[in-house]
């Protein structure tokens, strides 16, 4: 899919475009999730926008509350509501609870890492986006060496907490997504391709591999946590490109070459629907290469037949009314087709 100026007209962006603008891991877009939700700063630009220098406006707790928003605290919710249940499929029951805590607790801090790291680089941008003009990094109220320093020591502490409670591969995995979702999403595909969502989601979708190996000592060799981390890849795109549909004209005027900006709302509303068949292909394959019970067909068919009727209705509308329907949607989704799979494997 070649990148192309957006076309004249009805689904052009400007200040005449049909959809509003307005002001909650990835990024890749799990990045976007967290801006909707308003959990990283998301609203109104204060008056620290024009006042404020860093850390020292407000007491400890005020500060305390910035760097926490730094992390993106509802990506991370994310990213880990898919941990647990690899552990489970990979345990075939629940785990030692002591190996969960110690990895959810690493895996939150590597993720947290990452999105401090890719609000220190975006910062510039996120300044000429509403929904996120508010963010500590963007209104000068968290000084960038601040950020910057806080997203390395994270990503140390990560690794060695993994390396030592969990297991050397799981470390590495944890620490590979953060290189990946800095250096190649943030820094590589994001500002250059509509396609950065597709690749950059890669890093999204580690916290099942790192899950997984917590479990099994390092060994990734079943099929079975691919098929997870193929599920979770192909989720990504429809889920974000509905959500960029509403904040298209944001994108626009930071120069982010987000599907909808690229290449319209229309085309947008086409690939959402591809992708929307993809994600089915991989829920069958996961039905036949793990095995699954009808603890999981049953739900994660049922879940998936609804998906669909959402994008072809959202084909036919190409509104955002539509599309946060499907937005709202695929969140649920994606958790309960995770829990699906655990319970199946567990009974």
């Amino acid at each position: 899919m070649s990148e192309r100026p957006i076309p004249e007209g009805d689904d052009a962006v400007g200040p005449h475009a049909a959809e509003p603008t307005v002001a909650g891991a990835t990024a890749t877009s799990v990045e976007a999730t967290a801006a909707d939700a308003n959990a990283d700063g998301g609203g109104p630009v204060g008056p620290m926008h024009t006042a404020g220098r860093y850390e020292h406006r407000g007491g400890p707790l005020d500060v305390l509350k910035r760097y926490v928003l730094v992390t993106k605290p509802r990506i991370i919710e994310l990213l880990l509501v898919t941990t647990v249940p690899a552990m489970v499929v990979a345990e075939q029951g629940w785990p030692s609870t002591w190996l969960v805590l110690a990895t959810l607790i690493g895996g939150t801090l590597s993720a947290a890492s990452a999105n401090a790291l890719n609000n220190h680089l975006d910062r510039d941008i996120d300044r000429r986006m509403r929904r996120t003009s508010a963010r500590p990094t963007a209104t000068d109220e968290i000084a960038p060496q601040g950020a910057l320093i806080l997203g390395l020591v994270l990503g140390v502490v990560g690794f060695a907490w993994l390396t030592l409670l969990v297991n050397l591969v799981a470390a590495a995995l944890a620490t590979g997504a953060i290189l990946f979702y800095v250096f190649v999403y943030t820094l590589g595909l994001k500002r250059r391709s509509s396609q950065g969502v597709v690749i950059g989601g890669i890093a999204g979708c580690v916290p099942v591999l790192t899950g997984w190996a917590a479990v099994t000592g390092g060994d990734l060799a079943d099929p079975r946590p691919w098929l997870l981390f193929a599920i979770m890849l192909w989720w990504q795109p429809p889920h974000f490109w509905a959500l960029a549909m509403k904040y298209r004209e944001d994108y626009a005027a930071a120069g982010l070459p987000m599907l909808p900006v690229t290449h319209g709302n229309e085309e947008t509303t086409r690939q959402i629907l591809f992708y929307s068949y993809l994600l089915l292909s991989i829920v069958l394959l996961y039905i036949a290469g793990a095995q699954a019970g009808w603890l999981f067909i049953v739900p994660s068919l049922v879940l998936t037949g609804l998906w669909l009727l959402l994008a072809h209705e959202l084909r036919r509308a190409v509104d955002v009314r539509t599309a946060m329907r499907l937005f709202g949607f695929s969140t649920v989704w994606l958790a309960l087709v995770f829990v699906a799979a655990a319970v199946d494997a567990a009974f």
